[in-house]
């Protein structure tokens, strides 16, 4: 018995006595043997790298759709806030705005409008302004004046082939505004008389005696042949405010020394006395208008020639 415990206490520790003092005792597992991966076909490869590109592509399209989206909400937005402004023009069956209307609802706008109506223009509404319509007017005033100077210097040469001498530079007597027509004459037919017909005063005087002008003013008529006047003269005036007409008539032919649109002075000489037209003897048929209405000139020369 003895000896029995004897070898059991010269014997190892048992697992069974001790078992956390072990030292366990590592194995490195043995290397596993590498398995060859199945070949992928080529086919499968490519179909990868597609289906990558297929995705690039796709992603590439969703922003495009996003950009596109942005801009869609943003241009909403814009005609949502324009439209109002357009509001009473783009909404259909609503009345006709006036530009009035229109510019007392917006305030920072400005619309001007007018109640003046188109009038026709005509050249006597307007002065020259232009350098070439004063060059016109300039040329007309010397035109008129160079064809007065021609009428005088024809009436000199006629009057002198008729025998008449008469100083052309000589003016009427007197130092009125108004003046008599002739310096010396004697009355015959009277304003009215030949049953009313008669619309002047005859003032008898000698072939080629110088006729005057009563009063300032511009020539109207200048003619060789005025109707059953002859050789007749017009000067319109203005006097005490009044437009005054007088005509100067049966005179002799060539003798007229003003030329129509002329301007005359008072005691100016503007022809010699005659016998022409509806006439039977030397002598200046003269007749007077106030605002257009025949008055009698012995009357009206009494009441303002001096």
């Amino acid at each position: 018995m003895a000896d029995n415990n004897d070898s059991l206490a010269s014997d190892p520790v048992t697992d069974a006595t001790s078992l956390t003092r072990r030292t366990r005792v590592r194995r490195t597992p043995a290397a596993r043997p590498k398995v060859a991966k199945p070949a992928v076909p080529v086919a499968k490869k490519t179909a990868a790298v597609a289906s990558g590109s297929q995705m690039t592509v796709g992603e590439r399209a969703a922003k495009q759709l996003r950009s596109l989206a942005v801009l869609g909400i943003v241009g909403g937005l814009v005609g949502v806030t324009a439209l109002p402004a357009f509001a009473g023009v783009i909404q259909p069956g609503e009345a006709p705005v006036t530009l009035q209307q229109m510019a007392a609802e917006d305030a920072q706008s400005v619309v001007v409008a007018s109640d003046a109506t188109g009038a026709e223009l005509t050249r006597d509404s307007y002065s020259a302004t232009t350098s070439e319509e004063i060059q016109k007017k300039k040329a007309a005033e010397a035109a008129k004046k160079a064809a007065a100077e021609r009428a005088r210097l024809a009436a000199q040469a006629s009057a002198a082939q008729t025998g008449y001498n008469v100083d052309l530079s000589m003016v009427a007597p007197g130092s009125g505004a108004v003046r008599w027509p002739l310096a010396d004459f004697t009355l015959t037919d009277g304003y009215g008389t030949r049953g009313g017909a008669h619309r002047g005063i005859d003032m008898v005087a000698p072939g080629g005696t110088p006729i005057y002008a009563a009063a300032a003013g511009v020539v109207n008529v200048s003619s060789e042949g005025y109707y059953d006047y002859g050789v007749t003269i017009t000067i319109d005036h203005v006097i005490n405010g009044q437009k005054v007409t007088t005509l100067y008539a049966h005179q002799t032919y060539g003798s007229r020394q003003v030329v129509s649109g002329q301007r005359v002075e008072v005691g100016q000489l503007i022809g010699l006395v005659g016998s022409t037209g509806r006439s039977t003897a030397n002598h200046l048929h003269f007749e007077v208008f106030v605002n257009g209405s025949n008055v009698n000139p012995l009357t009206w020369l009494q009441a303002n020639a001096g």
